[in-house]
């Protein structure tokens, strides 16, 4: 599969659907929002999987004798270089295969390397492990926002995939809370064996449950199976001016978000003495509640308004990266724990609005057999920047600022990553202006 080419029987299976798919219903929205339902439940397992690790960065530390350079490295390049690299190839194999069976295959991946991180006995064997749960997570997201937008038709597309992203920050939020109580009373290691088994009993439901709808079927015409080549599909959207922006926007955004997401459980610890059960329960919750909020809002909206203007796709990622800032950076300075944490809500459900915004219009961009390898390339973008250089560049200042500021380091370093939400928002109002004109070239 090194070269994107997908195993014969998927292709094989995927053209009888396609061929069928030509005189096709639309899917019940009954079905349809069971489908999204199961992939939301997908999503969520991929973010315990991958998150659990933020609150476990202190004991890891402690245990394995490592610094913080090389924790952020552990939570962000370690993870997305292989998240990120395997999703192009998969991604193209889930423009021609079938989906469902794609992600289900990677949610037994990752699930069973999540387990084998507990079991590690060295830094390199636990980078090896999330290694591992990378690759497999990296057949989660492109073949899912492929078959949300052929299950949901464009009006309402932005609010299923808003829905669908709410999994980001209940996933993280269920990772804090297990690996916060499963840390105080079983160690580290039991938390990632916990939380990797479920995933395994979820992977035989998506694929027996989920039906593979064909190709373009909720835009009203299907489309027959063809594989287009990763130069051709990036050429298409390096093309789209308002893509690139939009795709360096939601990076920067990302970037921040994944920074704040890794070292915040380690900052209220160093900074605020906070213990890692309470950790887990208060921060878990407010990560859950308020970016599940956030996400479904930002999608909404954008679904209410932009059949009126196309901008509202771009407007709403680029309001809601600024009005975080008041409640973000205050969090980060103010010594007060209790004021501190009140803060930190709102700061989470505004920085979740641009998710469902982003995806739909990238899905709206491109054409529908170029769909997964699309959000492939978004996500290979966002988490290059964001998850990768994100927690990085955190490990790396608290490193170079601790001889000055000690264990408050963490205070300026995420303070600093935070601001560049000013950029991204700059960047999604600039991509605001071509477009329409982008959208309307897809009929060229």
């Amino acid at each position: 599969m090194a070269d994107g080419t997908p195993m014969s029987s998927g292709s094989e299976e995927a053209t009888k659907v396609e061929a069928a798919g030509s005189r096709a219903e639309p899917a019940a929205p009954g079905y349809a929002n069971y489908v999204l339902g199961v992939l939301f439940v997908v999503y969520v397992f991929n973010f315990i999987d991958r998150q659990i690790l933020t609150i476990l960065l202190e004991p890891i530390k402690e245990d394995l004798g490592v610094s913080d350079t090389a924790m952020g490295f552990l939570v962000g390049f370690a993870f997305a270089l292989f998240y990120t690299f395997a999703g192009i190839p998969i991604a193209r194999w889930a423009d021609v295969g079938v989906r469902r069976s794609i992600i289900a295959l990677g949610l037994a991946v990752w699930s069973g390397m999540t387990m084998l991180s507990g079991l590690a006995q060295s830094f390199t064997q636990l980078a090896l492990a999330r290694v591992g749960v990378g690759i497999g997570e990296a057949a989660g997201s492109p073949p899912a926002h492929s078959l949300i937008s052929d299950y949901f038709p464009p009006e309402r597309r932005a609010r299923a995939l808003g829905i669908y992203a709410m999994g980001i920050y209940i996933g993280a939020a269920f990772g804090l809370l297990a690996g916060g109580w499963i840390k105080e009373f079983f160690g580290w290691r039991a938390a990632f064996i916990v939380v990797g088994i479920p995933g395994l009993v979820l992977s035989l439901l998506v694929r027996f449950t989920v039906r593979e709808p064909p190709r373009g079927l909720s835009d009203g015409s299907t489309v027959a199976t063809q594989a287009d080549s990763l130069g051709d599909v990036a050429r298409f959207m390096a093309s789209r001016r308002s893509f690139v922006l939009l795709a360096l926007g939601a990076s920067l955004l990302a970037f921040s978000g994944y920074g704040f997401g890794a070292w915040v459980p380690t900052f209220l610890v160093r900074v605020h003495g906070m213990g890692y059960a309470e950790i887990g329960t208060v921060i878990g919750l407010m990560t859950g509640i308020g970016g599940a909020a956030g996400a479904f809002i930002g999608g909404s909206l954008a679904d209410r308004f932009a059949a009126r203007d196309a901008r509202i796709y771009l407007l709403v990622p680029a309001l809601s990266a600024i009005a975080a800032l008041p409640f973000q950076l205050p969090f980060l300075l103010i010594d007060e724990r209790a004021f501190a944490l009140a803060l930190y809500f709102p700061g989470v459900l505004f920085s979740a609005m641009y998710l469902g915004p982003t995806f739909a219009l990238t899905q709206a961009l491109v054409k529908p057999r170029m769909r997964a390898l699309a959000s492939a390339i978004l996500l290979f973008i966002i988490n290059i920047i964001g998850l990768g250089a994100g927690p990085q560049a955190v490990g790396i200042l608290n490193d170079v600022l601790s001889d000055r500021f000690g264990v408050e380091a963490i205070r300026y370093s995420l303070l600093l990553v935070g601001l560049t939400n000013l950029a991204a928002a700059a960047l999604y109002l600039a991509a605001a202006r071509g477009v329409r004109q982008d959208l309307a070239s897809l009929g060229d």
